[in-house]
């Protein structure tokens, strides 16, 4: 069927195929990225920090979020489509906009792609350029106050996601998710350093991160001078900015939850063929992002990450086992009743 194309919120889309024009489940757009000439982040050019440009806060809708997903693999694209599809299906979600930040990919690949949405519109966006910032920015079109920033390699199955978005309702001004990291001081190299702890977390990874819509806005616009280019040259740490960011306004760490994601993109995986390409798989990862740590307390006059000891549950009973007949059991689920 021939593609017709229409104007909506500013963006040129492509409507794809008699699915998406006809059928109200099946919503898949195609947005064109701006000319080059527009493409600088710069406020005088592209007006991306002029703030009436956005709706305030107190207009944005509570009961919902939108998906931001961040996509760069073409080898990942199968799994892309599925998660896409899947968080579309969550009655939590209003939109799932995938960004796909790798400018060498042609249109075709992308226009193949099966993006059939299962509830929530899905929205498809060529990035301006391959900058991990541009996860950030702020776009008019999202209408909910929180937005998920994610990886598309990323499963979390929707009652998790419903759960970490009530949890964020209750907390909105801090990050919530699912995989924590934290940092800790060397004295004898007097720096910084990044790493996993089981005790304490200070940051929160945007392999899922749920957040104030806001927050977008801020990191773009307000961000003190010379992080963003660091982000750029380390091609890295754009989420511990962003920790950086939200912990020094609420001066609270982020808020961890509960979940069993998978994680396809993780190096223990034992197929590794979808991890090649994965920042985290990089021999000194760990190294580069306590640099970046030690740089952002510089830039930012001070450490603002703060540690957060933790972790939201959905389900609190007690797990006491009691004898039944020889065989143990929760004792709440004996029948009797202890007050």
């Amino acid at each position: 069927m021939a593609r017709k194309r229409r104007k909506r919120l500013g963006f040129s889309i492509l409507l794809l195929g008699s699915g998406v024009i006809f059928t109200a489940l099946a919503a898949f757009f195609f947005l064109s990225a701006t000319p080059a000439s527009k493409r600088l982040d710069l406020a005088g050019e592209t007006g991306v920090c002029q703030r009436d440009r956005y709706p305030q806060s107190i207009d944005l809708r509570p009961d919902q979020l939108t998906v931001l997903m961040n996509g760069f693999s073409e080898a990942r694209i199968h799994i892309l489509e599925q998660h896409a599809q899947a968080y579309s299906a969550s009655p939590v979600v209003d939109a799932v906009y995938i960004l796909w930040g790798n400018a060498s990919t042609p249109d075709q690949v992308l226009l193949n792609a099966n993006l059939e949405s299962l509830g929530a519109p899905i929205y498809l966006v060529r990035q301006p350029s391959s900058s991990l910032n541009n996860r950030f920015l702020p776009r008019k079109e999202i209408s909910t106050q929180a937005v998920l920033v994610c990886d598309d390699d990323i499963s979390v199955d929707l009652s998790s996601l419903k759960f970490a978005f009530q949890v964020w309702s209750e907390n909105q001004d801090r990050i919530v998710g699912l995989f924590p990291r934290s940092h800790s001081f060397q004295l004898g190299t007097k720096s910084w350093i990044y790493t996993k702890s089981s005790i304490r977390y200070s940051i929160l990874l945007t392999k899922f991160m749920i957040l104030a819509t806001e927050n977008l806005y801020l990191y773009s616009c307000s961000m003190p001078a010379g992080v963003k280019e660091y982000v750029d040259d380390a091609i890295n740490c754009e989420d511990i900015a962003m920790n950086f960011l939200v912990s020094s306004r609420s001066k609270k760490g982020p808020l961890l939850v509960e979940g069993s994601p998978r994680d396809w993109g993780d190096p223990r995986n034992s197929n590794l063929g979808l991890v090649s390409e994965a920042l985290s798989a990089r021999s000194d990862h760990r190294k580069d992002r306590g640099e970046c740590i030690t740089a952002f307390h510089r830039l930012w006059d001070g450490m603002e990450l703060r540690y957060s000891y933790l972790k939201a549950v959905s389900d609190v009973r007690e797990r006491a086992m009691c004898d039944q007949a020889g065989t143990l059991m929760e004792c709440d689920r004996v029948g009797v009743e202890v007050t």
